[in-house]
């Protein structure tokens, strides 16, 4: 009788559903820390191709974030002006 993974899936989505921005922006700095303290147990000569891996990753999940933000204020602006 473990846990799925759907199960963990759904556990975030009920999780995620009780945030509000201040719960988000903590968890954002907390991945962030965490994100700097691994970038500097990285040895020296491999820091380059994790920067370029990071860079990368970093840009593919940016770019569809702020899509969403910012159809999600254009339909804010929307609703506010009807």
């Amino acid at each position: 009788m473990g846990i799925e993974i759907k199960d963990l899936f759904h556990y975030a989505d009920e999780y995620v559903k009780e945030c509000d921005w201040k719960d988000m922006a903590l968890l954002k700095t907390c991945l962030c820390s965490l994100g700097i303290v691994i970038g500097t147990l990285v040895p020296k000569q491999k820091k380059k191709p994790v920067f370029i891996i990071t860079s990368l990753v970093f840009l593919a999940t940016y770019i569809p974030i702020m899509f969403k933000f910012v159809r999600s204020v254009l339909a804010s602006k929307d609703k506010l002006f009807q």
